[in-house]
């Protein structure tokens, strides 16, 4: 396969080049590096399956691929509130741009959708049939509503011009990549650990989060794009609930700081609970997670202290 990876030097898109080019398929990684880093595809500059192109998703591209998975969306609140109109015109015009690529080319599409189009679920866990409950006009909203508005034109794409399309709606994904700047909490409570700085929780830390280590995920992709019985949607996760206290105690413990937790106000439109129904990806994709937090988290509290060179 020739396939198109946009977003392909972020934190996920940077392993899912690596699978893909593991198994003989020929990649293009399109990034504008906003959120992505050279340093995540640095290993495979020189390999003779990959090419990297420096390019934004919302401006016009043409490239002959078989496969295409649009990972392109900053998806941390830090990164994606930045510059709000930005952020929703990559979700929206990135998927137009993409569809009309997939349309043209006669190319499978695939689209990194987010648990965030549930928004502050009322119902728990969530499954793929929940509509969500989102606030259109807050701050989360460029990020929330845009991934909603790209789901729409990927169906209607479907319905209206056949193309063969693929959607993962993405639970909170950790490992290593993570950006150290953004702003996600395991990244957050990783580096301050690791620095000796006090833990910051919002809100009282009770609210939870369903972590999935990135291996489980990029195997979750793959396995949805090479099956031809359904275009999802389909929740991407790991079904263990943790509160952010449990995830602050789990990282204080496995790093050996002395570090203390401290408390800040919930910001506007947080969510106070996150957990995946996964059922559809067991029945349709034979998938479930298979990393268990602690391990995970001493892979990705590796990562850092390197990176840190602490």
């Amino acid at each position: 396969m020739r396939v198109l990876i946009t977003g392909g030097a972020g934190f996920l898109g940077s392993h899912l080049a690596d699978r893909l080019t593991d198994r003989g398929d020929e990649v293009i990684c399109m990034d504008n590096l906003f959120t992505g880093s050279k340093r995540n595809i640095a290993h495979l500059r020189e390999h003779p399956n990959f090419e990297f192109m420096r390019h934004d998703v919302i401006d016009p591209f043409k490239v002959e691929v078989d496969r295409i998975y649009n990972l392109a969306c900053p998806a941390s609140p830090v990164h994606y509130q930045y510059n709000a109109i930005k952020t929703i015109k990559t979700s929206v015009v990135g998927a137009i741009n993409c569809l009309g690529l997939a349309k043209r080319v006669n190319a499978r599409v695939f689209q990194a959708s987010t648990s965030e189009i549930y928004g502050d679920p009322d119902l728990h866990p969530q499954p793929e049939s929940y509509w969500g409950n989102v606030n259109p006009i807050g701050i989360r909203s460029c990020y929330d509503e845009g991934k909603r508005c790209a789901e729409t034109l990927f169906f209607d794409y479907h319905r209206q011009n056949g193309v063969d399309i693929r959607i993962a709606r993405i639970f909170n994904t950790y490992g290593p990549r993570m950006s150290p700047e953004d702003g996600r909490v395991v990244s957050n409570f990783i580096v301050q650990s690791l620095k000796g700085e006090d833990l910051t929780v919002f809100g009282d830390g009770t609210q939870t989060r369903s972590f999935c280590y990135f291996s489980d995920l990029i195997d979750g992709f793959v396995r949805l794009m090479d099956q031809d019985a359904t275009v999802g949607p389909v929740n991407l996760g790991n079904p263990g609930e943790f509160t952010m206290l449990e995830l602050a105690e789990n990282v204080i413990k496995l790093t050996g700081t002395k570090s203390k937790i401290i408390f800040k106000p919930l910001p506007q439109d947080d969510p106070k609970q996150r957990r995946p129904d996964i059922e559809t990806a067991k029945s349709e994709l034979n998938w479930e997670p298979t990393v268990p937090l602690e391990e995970g988290l001493k892979e990705t509290i590796g990562y850092f202290r390197e990176l840190l060179e602490l």
